[in-house]
């Protein structure tokens, strides 16, 4: 983690996560599944725009322990590919405005092992210091090469709903 995310530590006006939510949902035919992550770990810098965070795919909890096995070892394969990393920019932020402000974070989306250009548009708010930064977008399975039964077609569907919500706080050495 610390690795992927050091270029951010060279510059100023860091932000390091505080709290972080992903929660990822799957409506389909026969069930819906939700799961949700708390342990995501990110970096912002105010100055440059960058942004980079990692999540460990084997830490999203489901309501069904079987659902869970089935996402880490069968979809997800997750002793091969145990993490999501997202590296790139924001732009429409203007630092210091406590106003709500939309966002675009531009860059390279990776999961299973497969890394793709990627626009999320999002919100950061200003909050005590804290910045709180919230998206709500779209992964198509096939994008990233996350296999879907032939059997349990009904079960997944091709694309899931993932909802971010990081709570940054200043970064001090």
């Amino acid at each position: 983690m610390v690795a992927f995310l050091f270029p951010l530590l060279l510059s100023a006006q860091r932000f390091i996560t505080e709290q972080s939510t992903v929660i990822f949902f799957s409506e389909a035919t026969i069930e819906n599944i939700t799961a949700q992550n708390v342990k995501a770990k990110g970096l912002y810098d105010v100055s440059s725009g960058e942004i980079a965070f990692s999540i460990p795919i084997r830490d999203f909890v489901f309501e069904k322990a079987l659902m869970q096995e089935h996402f880490n070892e069968k979809y997800m394969e997750t002793e091969k590919f145990p993490k999501a990393t997202f590296q790139g920019k924001v732009s429409g932020y203007a630092h210091g405005t406590a106003a709500l402000q939309t966002v675009h974070a531009l860059g390279k989306l990776t999961i299973h092992g497969v890394t793709r250009d990627v626009d999320i548009i999002g919100t950061i708010e200003t909050e005590g210091g804290k910045l709180l930064m919230k998206s709500k977008f779209a992964v198509v399975l096939a994008d990233y090469a996350v296999p879907r039964p032939q059997i349990l077609w009904q079960n997944i569907a091709e694309q899931v709903e993932v909802s971010i919500s990081f709570t940054f706080k200043p970064y001090e050495k």
